[in-house]
């Protein structure tokens, strides 16, 4: 499995403090879980990000963002965000912070 590992410090200085958060190994990289159900993962150097499906068009549509698509077909509510996307901490934080208020909705697991 590869993943940025900086990045992965990144995540978990974001969600610190956040209870019901887990880590575990997926899609091929790392995966930041509430109450069991993915928030964002880390697929090598990409971030990927998890939100409300009816926001894929609006989401699809910012910068540096591309459908996660491990099927071969795009998974509407999910999608990879390149480096650029998230350089600064504020918009780390603003991905996380997107993605965990969707989740947070969702029953636990």
């Amino acid at each position: 499995m590869s993943y940025d590992e900086g990045l992965a410090e990144r995540v978990r200085e974001c969600l610190a403090g956040k209870r019901g958060i887990s880590e575990k190994k997926m899609f091929g990289g790392l995966c930041f879980l509430f109450h069991g159900n993915m928030v964002v993962g880390i697929s090598k150097n990409e971030l990927m990000v998890r939100y409300d499906r009816g926001d894929h068009d609006t989401v699809m549509k910012l910068k540096h963002v591309r459908p996660m698509d491990f099927t071969k077909k795009p998974m509407r509510g999910f999608a990879f965000v390149g480096g650029k996307g998230f350089d600064s901490d504020a918009d780390l934080q603003r991905w996380i912070d997107r993605c965990l208020d969707y989740v947070s909705t969702l029953p636990k697991k």
